[in-house]
């Protein structure tokens, strides 16, 4: 079975953990690199990274600035930060009491299809608001888990996805509203999309939800949906 380590950050700032993944990426690929020039057989390292952050909104590498609804000095009063990064997709939010998670992936491992990657990682989080009594779906053509799909006005978005992918290897991941501050939200155009609403577990709950116990169920319903055990 496909080994993944797994490593739990706590709250730590966006930058230096964008590095760390960019470290890791890097020296899998050099992995990859040498055993195709060499022909040796080291293995390269799966790892699945979560993580809180403090505020901050992320731009992908495709997005429109103009998503962004705060210049420098509205940032500043909301305590946030602004970052471009090298993702797929376009603005979002990352803040306390919202699972960040970042697999670094060798996908030759598993599959390579990143298409089918996305829907595995949408499954997951699925699968794990299941445990909470909460029906969750995808819209078609666009990425996430979203609430109450196909019901106009109420459609609602409770996990964002923008991914990059490397020479099979994978980074950046996805962002699990679980108690979240929503509010945060008003200030962007979350993913380009302006006619559909956001959402988390605590919102649909109603009450504050147990963080670390939604990141075990989760971890749990990644290895059962990529099928890898952890080390």
């Amino acid at each position: 079975m496909i080994e993944v380590s797994f490593e739990d950050l706590g709250l730590v700032d966006y930058l230096p953990t964008w590095d760390y993944q960019e470290s890791l990426l890097k020296r899998n690929t050099e992995i990859k690199l040498a055993n195709r020039e060499a022909e040796t057989k080291e293995k390269t390292l799966n790892k699945l990274i979560f993580c809180e952050h403090p505020h901050v909104y992320t731009l992908g590498k495709s997005g429109r600035v103009e998503n962004l609804l705060l210049d420098e000095i509205g940032l500043t009063g909301v305590h946030a930060t602004f970052v471009r990064n090298n993702r797929g997709g376009d603005i979002t939010y990352h803040g306390p009491g919202q699972i960040v998670g970042y697999p670094i992936f060798d996908l030759e491992y598993f599959f390579t299809d990143l298409h089918l990657y996305l829907r595995y990682l949408e499954q997951s989080i699925i699968n794990t608001l299941k445990h909470y009594g909460i029906e969750a779906g995808r819209i078609e053509g666009l990425t996430g888990v979203w609430l109450d799909v196909g019901v106009t006005g109420k459609e609602r978005k409770i996990c964002a996805i923008g991914v990059r992918c490397s020479r099979w290897i994978t980074m950046h991941g996805f962002a699990f509203n679980v108690n979240t501050d929503l509010n945060y939200f008003t200030n962007i155009i979350p993913c380009n999309i302006d006619d559909k609403g956001v959402t988390s577990l605590e919102k649909e709950l109603g009450k504050k939800v147990n963080i670390e116990e939604v990141k075990e169920i989760l971890k749990q319903e990644l290895a059962t949906q990529f099928e890898f055990q952890y080390v």
